[in-house]
């Protein structure tokens, strides 16, 4: 029996080089993979951004967009009467147009009185519960700048903003 020990002594002495050599293999691989992994972070979060930089050249050279405002005088208008109404409704309203081009101003400010008379038509119709919360003063917003630009065109206005809106 004392040989029986001896040579599973020897094998487990000749199995742990073998299970060291394993473990060695296996840390060296998980210290190549860290370092590569690690070259290959660095590599893209230190390399020079060279397409981002040309993309921002050319914005920053470029000039800003001018736009124009053109205020409307303020308007007051009686709303529509509802069937259970007794008294009637008012509206007062100021509008600034905004154009992307400051040079179709002058080509606009002719047609303000055309452009009031088309609001006035339009407003006059609506009744108090169609301006109600802001999806009503949105709605007014973009069936008067759509207006806005049947009254004007070819020139062409971008927005219909609000300076002043009330509703008594």
């Amino acid at each position: 029996m004392a040989g029986k020990d001896d040579t599973e002594a020897e094998g487990d002495e000749g199995a742990k080089p073998s299970g060291g050599k394993k473990k060695l293999i296996l840390i060296a691989a998980a210290a190549l993979l860290v370092l590569g992994g690690g070259g290959a972070g660095a590599y893209f979060l230190l390399k020079p951004k060279k397409p981002a930089e040309e993309q921002a050249a050319p914005a920053a050279t470029a000039p800003k967009k001018t736009v124009a405002f053109l205020d409307m005088k303020e308007m007051t208008i009686n709303l529509s009467i509802a069937s259970n109404q007794e008294r009637a409704r008012y509206m007062k309203l100021k509008v600034a147009l905004e154009v992307s081009d400051p040079k179709l101003v002058p080509e606009i400010q002719p047609l303000l009185p055309r452009i009031e008379d088309t609001f006035q038509v339009y407003m006059r119709e609506l009744r108090p519960s169609d301006l109600e919360g802001s999806a009503g003063v949105y709605r007014l917003k973009e069936e008067l700048l759509r207006r806005v630009n049947v009254a004007v065109h070819p020139a062409k206005v971008d927005a219909v903003l609000f300076k002043e809106l009330l509703v008594q």
